[in-house]
């Protein structure tokens, strides 16, 4: 008993190993769950691999097979633009005008805030279903809507021409959430006296958000438009549930290529070298973000008293 209060004691007087012991559970799981696996789609990627036989090197084939003979590679790839370039400036500037409305105190405004943020903890999956029923052509709402004004819908999801849109177009349901949180957050900061000193100086509204508001959330824009743009190479489950990737491919985007690579062809090796191209490609435009825009965001850094 006296050696096991002795190593309690020498445990208690380092708060470092204690500290190490406490998180053990987690730091063996993110090793497990995480590290591993990340080491061993690398090596997979080099390797042709089908699950059931053990992987075989081949080295760069993968990535070759990808780069000049797949013939969906290249059309996720711009599927998958199509939809960032129309999806982040909707959730983003969405996002930012629904937080300028209700930033300010005003009676009922975080009733309001609470109807906004409720759409974003959605699942993405009821989100889906809900979705292609309002997609509907026959009996949708939207094209219901359209009627009324005798707009003729289109087919949404069952026509090539409108299906990646109309995955883009569901954005505007989760627009505000923990966006909107943020935003809120920023414009809340901004000293009150910026906008006084311009609206004594004759400022419209239109210049006291350009050369106010817009520089002063500009680390908080450049923040979340590298996240969206990272979730939105992502896209996934939108896919997956409605249209499985059709009409035509339209809607094959990435992560629905490498899964199908992954778990309908069991190229288990293709897919990891698709994870890693991914991956390549995400570093590489975040690196480029920082690069051209990050010079120009605004930091406001706390003066040493």
């Amino acid at each position: 008993m006296k050696s096991v209060r002795r190593f309690c004691s020498y445990i208690e007087q380092r708060e470092g190993i204690l500290g190490y012991i406490y998180a053990s559970p987690w730091i063996f799981g993110f090793i497990v769950f995480g590290v591993v696996p990340i080491f061993l789609s690398f090596y997979y990627s080099f390797c042709r691999y089908d699950v059931l036989r053990p992987p075989m090197f081949v080295g760069f084939a993968n990535y070759k097979f990808l780069l000049f003979e797949s013939p969906n590679f290249y059309k996720s790839i711009y599927n998958t633009f199509y939809y960032t370039v129309f999806r982040v400036p909707i959730v983003i500037v969405g996002s930012l005008l629904i937080a300028m409305l209700v930033a300010r105190p005003m009676p009922g405004v975080y009733t309001v805030r609470t109807l906004y943020y409720l759409p974003s903890i959605v699942s993405g999956v009821a989100l889906s279903v809900i979705w292609m029923w309002l997609y509907n052509p026959q009996y949708g709402l939207v094209n219901q809507f359209l009627g009324w004004f005798g707009i003729p819908g289109p087919l949404w999801l069952q026509s090539e021409k409108s299906s990646k849109f109309a995955i883009v177009f569901m954005g505007l349901w989760s627009v505000g959430g923990g966006r909107m949180i943020i935003f809120i957050a920023g414009l809340n900061s901004i000293p009150r006296e910026l906008y006084e000193s311009a609206a004594i100086d004759g400022a419209r509204w239109w210049s006291r958000f350009r050369h106010i508001t817009i520089p002063q959330i500009s680390s908080i824009l450049f923040l979340l438009t590298i996240v969206e743009i990272i979730s939105s190479f992502q896209v996934f489950t939108e896919a997956y549930v409605m249209t499985q990737g059709g009409p035509l491919n339209s809607t094959l985007f990435y992560n629905l290529e490498l899964y199908n690579k992954s778990f309908l062809d069991y190229q288990m090796g293709t897919a990891s070298a698709m994870a890693w191209l991914l991956f390549l490609f995400t570093l590489g435009i975040t690196l480029f973000l920082f690069k051209v825009v990050g010079s120009r965001v605004y930091y406001e850094y706390a003066t040493p008293k």
